[in-house]
């Protein structure tokens, strides 16, 4: 699935990509295969980005294509990024989530490509065959390329520890001097993932509705994992605007769901959530998809976010 790029104004992007480089060069002034062995690895977004930084430690030096408070749907990554790209000793990225980085990567004679899409199962955009998660309504589908996969699978812990042991394995062979390191950090990794989704599960067992409404369809997989059910306002795109009809069910479904809450983002607006709790006479709270941190994300990492996360539904969701 490739979400619909939304190109950002001229001058907003020249300053995206000057901040790019900028952090660049403060960041990543050893090149790959530098004289201080460092195992250089690009990744294309935060959730990959921390993944390359828990497993590969004092090991790996980490550069993210796309920099904090930038959506990673909008990137388009600069001629100096693609160079850094191709003088990095691996990337890491997920296929179908930014287009710019496919299309960069599939270019580069970088050797070791670890595609996180390829470590997991990916699922369609509708919640085929699960009756959780994501709506199916015509909205949602708007943008959708190449078969509508979701690609937000680190929001499910089962599935983010699955594609932390397949970067584990990749590191290992791609910097085999340090694969005892390496395989140690995974193991820890994953425990704490799995200690995170013991945490969902148990939070969100018993609670008074199952029913929670976002502004996009970023959490069909955390609904499909704890047997919840997303209702969208808009689809896989976060800034497609949702037609009236579209808004009228929400309202009914919110009425007759118990719902209580709907759930904004911090890298997009929140325009169109408020107007709907107000029409609904709903509240209003922040389900962070952790595309990326930033000060105003509610902790300074993945575990933090979805910590906090987890308090936010269990409260939106009337959890005992």
């Amino acid at each position: 699935m490739n979400v619909r790029r939304r190109l950002i104004p001229g001058t907003a992007a020249a300053a995206v990509i000057a901040l790019g480089l900028g952090s660049l060069s403060a960041c990543s002034s050893d090149a790959a295969g530098n004289s201080s062995g460092t195992y250089n690895v690009v990744a294309s977004f935060y959730p990959m980005a921390f993944l390359a930084e828990q497993i590969g430690g004092k090991h790996v030096h980490v550069t993210s294509l796309t920099q904090p408070g930038q959506e990673p749907h909008d990137l388009e990554i600069s001629a100096r990024q693609t160079a850094q790209l191709q003088e990095s000793d691996a990337v890491l990225y997920l296929k179908g989530l930014q287009p710019s980085v496919d299309e960069a990567v599939a270019q580069s004679e970088i050797k070791t490509k670890i595609d996180a899409a390829s470590l997991t199962t990916l699922r369609e955009h509708g919640g085929k065959g699960d009756g959780h998660a994501h709506d199916t309504h015509e909205e949602a589908h708007e943008g959708e390329e190449h078969g509508g996969r979701d690609p937000h699978v680190w929001l499910d812990p089962v599935r983010y520890a699955q594609i932390a042991q397949g970067v584990g394995k990749a590191f290992e062979k791609g910097d085999p001097a340090h694969a005892a390191d390496y395989r140690r950090n995974t193991e820890a990794l994953v425990k704490k993932l799995d200690e995170l989704h013991t945490r969902y599960e148990t939070g969100l067992r018993n609670t008074r509705t199952r029913t929670f409404i976002t502004t996009h369809a970023s959490f069909g997989y955390l609904a499909e994992r704890y047997g919840l059910d997303e209702k969208a306002i808009s689809g896989l795109d976060p800034e497609s605007e949702p037609s009236a009809a579209r808004v009228r069910e929400l309202e009914r479904t919110a009425k007759a769901e118990n719902v209580t809450t709907v759930f904004h983002e911090t890298l997009v607006s929140d325009r169109t959530a408020k107007t709907l709790a107000r029409d609904a006479g709903l509240r209003t709270d922040v389900l962070d998809p952790i595309e990326g941190i930033t000060d105003a994300s509610r902790g300074t990492d993945y575990f933090q976010v979805m910590d906090a996360n987890l308090t936010a539904l269990r409260k939106a969701l009337g959890a005992e």
